[in-house]
């Protein structure tokens, strides 16, 4: 059974909103009665994702790594919705290339995306949550920031466990303006990042092995975003909780 939350009133920018976790995190804070930004790169995801939510949500497309878009997408929804309570830091890329084999340009993609977009859209909605005395930053970090990635090469695995450092040091440092800051680290989930990187047959090895014998769908992870993004997690700050079906138990 779900949580029936209430976000009414409440601003939120989903980042890679387009597909995936985001789409379903998306979904959610609408459901919930919150006014949400759909950021993707992809231009046609983000404004088919709004569309289908309705008028509680404006797709606002725009590279994570590049700061003028970044300043574009916070300006425009502080603008349009009055403020910015909520923002969730789930945009992300992937690939399996070994050290070995990767070029520096993978390397600097992988890291940008995942990593610095983090930063720059969490550096860019602070003085609004500053301004409100509330905030809700919520990273996606993965259970490869703790360990290793299971379908992602080591620049992947090197940003999502960044991404937990700088969870921790947002978390310390706003704390006394009423922000919180805590990662979710998923671990195999039904998206179409995971499906594109691994064959069925790969998949259903990792399943049987898992505690939890399944994959975790994108609706599940929404619900523990919307958690953290609630006040019934105000005393939760620079934490990290994973959601995984217990795969990091498996040695």
């Amino acid at each position: 059974m779900r949580i029936n939350d209430d976000f009414s009133g409440k601003v939120a920018i989903v980042t890679g909103g387009g597909q995936g976790m985001g789409r379903a995190v998306a979904q959610h804070f609408v459901e919930a009665g919150a006014r949400v930004v759909v950021n993707d790169k992809n231009a046609d995801a983000a404004n088919k994702v709004a569309d289908a939510l309705g008028d509680g949500a404006l797709a606002v497309p725009g590279d994570v790594t590049v700061k003028a878009d970044v300043d574009r997408v916070v300006t425009t929804a502080a603008d349009t919705f009055g403020g910015i309570d909520i923002l969730v830091n789930n945009a992300g890329i992937l690939f399996s290339t070994t050290l070995e084999d990767m070029e520096e340009d993978e390397w600097d993609l992988v890291i940008d995306v995942n990593m610095k977009g983090t930063y720059l859209f969490s550096r860019a909605v602070l003085p609004f949550m500053k301004q409100a005395g509330w905030g809700r930053i919520v990273n996606f970090a993965s259970t490869a920031g703790k360990a290793v990635s299971t379908l992602g090469g080591p620049h992947y695995t090197a940003a999502k466990a960044g991404i937990l450092g700088l969870t921790r040091a947002t978390a310390k440092e706003f704390a006394p303006y009423g922000i919180t800051a805590n990662a979710v680290c998923p671990g195999l989930v039904n998206t179409e990042m995971v499906q594109q990187n691994v064959t069925q047959e790969r998949l259903d090895a990792y399943l049987q092995s898992f505690p939890i014998s399944r994959i975790c769908e994108p609706w599940e992870v929404a619900e523990l975003v919307a958690f953290l993004a609630s006040d019934r997690a105000a005393y939760i700050t620079g934490a990290s909780l994973d959601i995984n079906g217990g795969d990091l138990m498996i040695s």
